[in-house]
């Protein structure tokens, strides 16, 4: 982590400063399931930021989270936001003993510092604070993503919850042991 680096807890009025976070990619690479294993395929596309779509859906789902006791840390240099994980406090189905990392996300100069890893830990140890032996990741399948979570610890989870896997089919859906 850089040394300037402040990690600590979002207010609720703080949300919106997500979207401040430079999430630009080009991508080579995304993994799909199949048979039960991940698969490496081509797919080049550039994640230019935030869609206005996105921005206005996600605010909502992330106060309705807050709301519900949900965890958000950010890592800040300054004043300015450069990563955030939240912790989703809702029951998962299918998976009692886990808790939904809903949100982790790193701007793109700060990636390869070990924000990500930092906002992860911190995730993990709310997550254990609350009773959970595992997170669960509805990772974007993107090659940098999915290979983040797996260099960390995650693995494949060969049964997704059935309501997280129908609204993300796409998403490689990991768990990740704490």
């Amino acid at each position: 982590m850089t040394p300037a680096l402040e990690t600590r807890d979002l207010a609720r009025e703080e949300i919106e400063l997500i979207w401040t976070i430079d999430r630009s990619e080009v991508h080579h690479h995304i993994f799909e399931v199949r048979d039960g294993r991940l698969t490496r395929v081509p797919a080049f596309f550039e994640i230019p930021g935030w869609h206005p779509k996105t921005i206005e859906a996600d605010t909502i789902k992330l106060r309705d989270c807050f709301d519900r006791g949900g965890i958000f840390r950010g890592a800040f240099e300054g004043d300015a936001l450069l990563g955030v994980s939240v912790v989703d406090t809702k029951p998962i189905a299918s998976r009692a003993d886990h808790l939904q990392l809903f949100y982790l996300y790193v701007s793109r100069p700060a990636r390869v510092h070990g924000v990500g890893r930092q906002l992860l830990a911190d995730a993990a140890e709310a997550a254990r604070c609350l009773g959970a032996s595992a997170l669960y990741i509805s990772a974007v399948p993107t090659e940098n993503t999915v290979h983040f979570y797996l260099r960390q610890g995650a693995s494949l989870l060969t049964e997704p919850d059935p309501a997280l896997f129908a609204a993300e089919p796409e998403d490689v859906h990991l768990t990740y042991p704490i």
